[in-house]
């Protein structure tokens, strides 16, 4: 065995990078605890050396209060695979809801909040009054609440159809 920057001693075995992304599958997102930081597009990359793992991540919002309880359970659950971890936090390319996966955007549905839409891909205006899909029955005939949510990363709706109110993850 060989010892890490971190004291620990290295195992004699290295797990693979699909078994780190699987581990950090199982991390959530804390404000959204149904959808992982993987499904969320937050973990954009994850290294494999002698050293360790190195898990590179791009959080929704550069300010978030979430980014310490994010990049604490990252690291554990990289040490639960036996080797030591360390989290770079990048806002280079900026984090875009385009990286929300399908899976992640069926959870922040069945969870209740509205997806952000896709954008079409080059440059796109993205104007908070088109109708939101309610979440809960499906319709279309919905208006905006508030833009601004309990977070900076949602807006609430309200549905003319089933009177709920909803919230949408911004498109960004």
């Amino acid at each position: 065995m060989s010892e890490l920057r971190d004291g620990a001693e290295a195992p004699d075995f290295q797990p693979t990078a699909a078994a780190v992304w699987r581990a950090l599958d199982g991390v959530m997102d804390p404000e959204i605890p149904v959808v992982s930081v993987v499904e969320m597009g937050i973990v954009r990359d994850v290294a494999v050396s002698a050293e360790g793992i190195a898990v590179t991540m791009t959080p929704t919002f550069a300010g978030c209060p979430a980014l310490d309880v994010m990049r604490r359970d990252i690291e554990a659950a990289v040490r639960r695979l036996g080797v030591a971890c360390v989290v770079h936090m990048t806002l280079s390319p900026p984090w875009t809801t385009e990286w929300i996966s399908e899976t992640g955007r069926e959870k922040l549905r069945r969870f209740g909040l509205a997806p952000p839409p896709r954008l079409s891909g080059g440059p796109t205006a993205v104007t908070f009054f088109d109708p939101a899909p309610c979440p809960r029955c499906g319709s279309t005939r919905t208006h905006l609440r508030n833009a601004f949510g309990p977070t900076l990363c949602r807006m609430i709706w309200y549905c003319d159809d089933c009177r709920d109110a909803f919230e949408q993850f911004k498109a960004l």
